[in-house]
């Protein structure tokens, strides 16, 4: 009996020690594999849109805050036609720019989405972040939806909301 604890326990102190393999990272949007250069603009419509996320909330009182990490969804719903992105720049609280995220126009496929993500730590945007979209689409296609999920856990609590985007 004492052999087969002293197995079990070693065994058990073993395993114990395995190194854990790395989570597998979120693998961001290549943004230059999708560059498209909009040479004919006067056959498409050209929108704005504004999206608030959040990359903190307040908890209890205004001194105490949660961070949250952001799913960014830029989403082409149009099942015929490709959609394009031509400015994507995250706000702070205070208005401030963050990050420009295109240096030059990108298309997304017809119901494609492709997604920004704000990490949990970055806590550059604040509780009032926003971000500003250009795009444009074809004059007889659907405008872009963009959308945000905000969420983070501790324990056994989670919190998580989502924000949809407004055409300006």
């Amino acid at each position: 009996m004492r052999l087969l604890l002293s197995i079990l326990f070693i065994s058990i102190t073993l395993y114990s020690c395995e190194e854990k393999a790395a989570p597998t990272p979120i693998d961001p949007v290549n943004w230059s594999t999708r560059v498209i250069s909009l040479q004919d603009k006067d056959s498409l419509i050209i929108g704005n849109s504004y999206l608030s996320v959040y990359s903190e909330i307040y908890s209890v009182t205004e001194h105490r805050t949660i961070n949250l990490t952001t799913t960014v969804s830029l989403r082409n719903v149009s099942s015929n036609d490709s959609v394009y992105i031509t400015k994507a720049d995250y706000h702070n609280t205070n208005g401030d720019l963050i990050r420009s995220y295109l240096k030059s126009p990108i298309y997304i496929k017809p119901l494609e989405t492709i997604e920004i993500i704000i990490n949990e730590k970055d806590m550059h945007g604040g509780s009032g972040a926003n971000f500003i979209f250009d795009w444009a689409t074809h004059t007889k296609s659907i405008e872009p939806h963009f959308e945000a999920v905000m969420i983070t856990t501790s324990g056994q609590q989670g919190i998580s909301f989502t924000t949809q985007g407004i055409k300006r």
